[in-house]
C-alpha cells in the first residue's frame, strides 16, 4: 500500500481540527511512516549519547499535537509543525543532558560537517538552536527554510510548498542562511570559551 495521497491527509486533519476524533484514528497510520522518517533525520543529526528513542520522539510529538489547539493548514504544515516539535523536544533534552554534565559534552562540529551525510556527525544543537533564533528573528523565512530542511529533512521542493515560496527562493535562502549560521555558531564559541 502506497502513501496516502495529500489531499486525503488534508482532508483528515481537517475533519480532526473540527473535533472530529475518528479522523485522528484514521490519520495517524498514514502519517506515521513520514514522521518516524523526519525523526530518524532528526535523531542522525543529534549528538552521541541520545538515550531517546525515534519512536519516543514521535510519540512525544503525538502527545503534544493531541494536546494543543493547532490551526493546520493541510499536509505540508502539519510536517512543519512536527519538525518544529522535534527540534524543541530534541533541544530541550540536550540542555537537560549539557545541564546534567559539567563540561562532557562532546566537541561542536560545523553546520557544513553535520550536514554531510555521515551518520557518525553530529552538530551541538543548543548552539545551533540558539543561532537559527537568532537567525529567525532577523529573517523569519530563512529561520524557516534552515528549520524545514535541517531539522524536517524536507526536500527543496516540500520546502518550497510550506512556505509558499518557489524552489530557487529556498536555494537561496539556504544557502544564505546557511553561512549565516556558521558565521554566528563560530562568533559564539569563541564567546562561550
Amino acid at each position: 500500500m502506497g502513501p496516502a495521497p495529500p489531499s486525503e491527509i488534508t482532508r483528515l486533519l481537517q475533519s480532526w481540527q473540527d473535533g472530529d476524533q475518528n479522523a485522528l484514528e484514521q490519520l495517524t497510520p498514514l502519517v506515521y511512516t513520514e514522521l518516524h522518517r523526519l525523526a530518524r533525520h532528526y535523531m542522525a543529526r543529534e549528538k552521541g549519547g541520545n538515550i531517546l528513542q525515534t519512536t519516543a520522539l514521535i510519540n512525544e510529538v503525538y502527545l503534544r499535537l493531541v494536546n494543543a489547539k493547532l490551526d493546520l493548514q493541510g499536509r505540508a504544515h502539519f510536517y512543519a509543525v512536527c519538525a518544529r516539535l522535534m527540534r524543541r523536544i530534541l533541544t530541550d533534552l540536550a540542555r537537560s543532558r549539557g545541564s546534567q554534565k559539567r563540561g562532557g559534552e562532546s566537541k561542536p562540529i560545523t553546520l557544513d560537517e553535520a550536514l554531510a551525510v555521515s551518520p557518525e556527525l553530529s552538530v551541538d544543537l543548543i548552539a545551533l538552536d540558539r543561532a537559527l533564533t537568532r537567525l529567525e528573528e532577523a529573517d523569519t523565512r530563512k529561520g524557516k527554510v534552515v528549520e524545514l530542511r535541517f531539522f524536517g529533512g524536507l526536500t527543496v521542493e516540500e520546502t518550497a510548498t510550506v512556505l509558499k515560496i518557489s524552489p530557487d527562493t529556498v536555494l537561496r535562502d539556504w544557502s544564505m542562511a546557511r553561512a549565516w549560521l556558521l558565521r554566528e555558531m563560530a562568533e559564539g564559541s569563541h564567546h562561550e570559551a
